[in-house]
């Protein structure tokens, strides 16, 4: 008899352990059908990598995997990894791999250090509130994969463009491009911001902008076919937020149409508005680690494969309006 109750005893114990265990099996499988799925869009992860610590105001932040032995140097998670324990000889110039120079080797000249985020002054771009401005994708095929023009304004804060420019003069805040195919330009909150060119050949644009204000950049077509136009801000696309390229698609604006980009495309239906701010709060430096571009507004206008631009310009449509039907004789 004490050899079966024994034995009674072990298998309820042995019972109960399995009856435990499934039931905890049975709660962690129903918490985990119960854990979001996650906001819709790009999250923090998707901006700014795997870099440590960092997020960008009003962009969803996403859990990502232990980075305590990982430096990525801004980059993407991935990217540049680099052992913390070598960091020491990457920042020295050094590679451990190879044997320690002797004391009578001659030192290794080091490159300048850059200038930190947070030593640099002016304005670079930023993140500000999220805003509702949907993208209607379209299908569209480049005549060439060379842009028909080019546009390029550099922005900073007043005492900034003063030390840029020297001598200036303010211009209409709207230039064409591409043989007047398109017009573009930078509005503030109460207009279009103050712009000026220099007396210099090159005549470059320099826009006045003011800390911790918003700015969108103005895109009119000004011909009778449709336009694809890519652009940069601080050397980054401002649809998916990395490195600014030609080959990036664009935003198709149709004939006469006037196009309001407001800021950084997050998903298909908000952007998070472009904002004046500091270099090291700008969106390159805590996206990328790299603030070499900041301070500059590009673009690039592709036409459409098949379709004349040139067919009903503003320019042609004037001279049919003026025509003199009594004119004398040459």
């Amino acid at each position: 008899m004490k050899w079966n109750v024994n034995s009674m005893a072990s298998r309820k114990r042995g019972g109960g352990l399995f009856l435990a265990a499934t039931a905890t099996a049975l709660w962690l499988s129903g918490c985990a059908s119960q854990a979001p799925s996650g906001p819709p869009g790009r999250t923090n992860e998707d901006f700014i990598g795997g870099t440590p610590a960092a997020t960008i105001p009003g962009i969803p932040a996403d859990p990502s995997t232990d980075v305590t032995n990982i430096v990525t140097a801004g980059n993407r998670s991935g990217l540049g990894e680099v052992d913390r324990n070598s960091i020491d000889a990457i920042l020295n110039n050094t590679d451990r791999s190879k044997p320690a120079a002797s004391a009578d080797s001659k030192p290794r000249q080091s490159k300048p250090r850059q200038r930190a985020a947070e030593e640099r002054p002016g304005l670079a771009t930023g993140f500000g509130e999220s805003v509702k401005s949907p993208w209607n994708r379209q299908a569209f095929t480049r005549e060439t994969s060379k842009p028909d023009g080019t546009g390029v304004v550099f922005y900073n804060n007043r005492e900034g463009i003063e030390a840029m420019t020297g001598s200036k003069w303010k211009m209409s805040s709207l230039e064409t491009v591409a043989g007047e195919k398109l017009e573009w330009g930078l509005k503030g909150g109460f207009g279009y911001l103050p712009t000026y060119k220099t007396w210099t050949s090159d005549e470059r644009r320099f826009v006045v902008g003011k800390h911790d204000s918003n700015y969108s950049i103005v895109l009119k077509n000004r011909c009778k076919s449709r336009l694809e136009i890519v652009l940069s801000v601080d050397g980054l696309d401002v649809i998916d937020g990395k490195p600014a390229s030609f080959s990036k698609r664009g935003y198709v604006i149709a004939p006469d149409e006037t196009l309001e980009v407001k800021g950084w495309r997050t998903n298909p239906e908000t952007v998070a508005r472009f904002k004046f701010s500091t270099v090291a709060g700008s969106y390159a430096n805590l996206a990328h680690g790299d603030h070499r571009n900041v301070g500059v507004i590009g673009l690039a206008v592709f036409t459409e494969k098949g379709v004349d631009p040139w067919t009903w310009m503003p320019r042609e449509v004037n001279n049919r309006l003026e025509a003199d039907p009594f004119a004398k004789a040459p």
